[in-house]
């Protein structure tokens, strides 16, 4: 049974549907990144997903690219819904923010396999390791350089999720070529205690 968090055909408004409501959903989606967007370190952001956010990004897709059959939406929604979080899990776009062709020749083989080294380090001293998207894998991962974008989620047991509210909790990236970490704010944790409490 599809869980209960997942987007299906009825969540996604059709395109003038969409351009009616556009203006608000988009604002309301550009707050929640705000709150829900960490830096680590001066070139990796990640950006910790939600139903909202993977809504939106189906919304504008199909805006965009004129998807009008069910059949394409469906298509969308079996590549993004795997980044909606259930309960228990958190998810997140990481992004690999390099402004120049120098910077990628530097900084994406210095950089292979970090999207396997991202960590969210709770109260009770507990390591909770990233876990690359099985579907977006394949395409995104090579043993000598890096992607720009990788689709990460990490899966927390309860008595995790407990430490995790009780915070603080540290978002470190123990890559041996980016050793970086930063503790969430506040309303970062807040966040993302509503996708991991049911």
């Amino acid at each position: 049974m599809a869980s209960p968090r997942k987007l299906t055909l009825e969540d996604i408004s059709d395109v003038r549907a969409y351009e009616r409501q556009r203006d608000e959903f988009r604002s309301h989606v550009i707050e929640l990144k705000r709150r829900r967007r960490v830096h680590v370190g001066t070139v990796v952001t990640l950006l910790f997903e939600t139903r909202d956010t993977i809504r939106f990004q189906i919304q504008e897709m199909a805006r965009v690219e004129k998807l009008i059959t069910d059949e394409d939406i469906r298509t969308e929604l079996d590549i993004y819904n795997p980044m909606v979080p259930d309960a228990g899990q958190v998810t997140a776009t990481m992004f690999i923010e390099l402004t120049s062709d120098d910077q990628m020749r530097e900084w994406l083989p210095k950089l292979a396999n970090v999207e396997r080294s991202v960590l969210l380090v709770l109260s009770n001293g507990d390591q909770v390791r990233g876990i690359v998207d099985e579907q977006h894998e394949q395409g995104l991962t090579r043993e000598e350089v890096t992607a720009a974008v990788h689709y990460l989620r990490w899966e927390f047991s309860p008595d995790q999720v407990e430490a995790f509210q009780a915070g603080p909790v540290r978002l470190q990236i123990d890559h041996p070529a980016y050793l970086e970490s930063v503790e969430l704010s506040d309303v970062t944790r807040a966040e993302l205690l509503t996708d991991l409490i049911a």
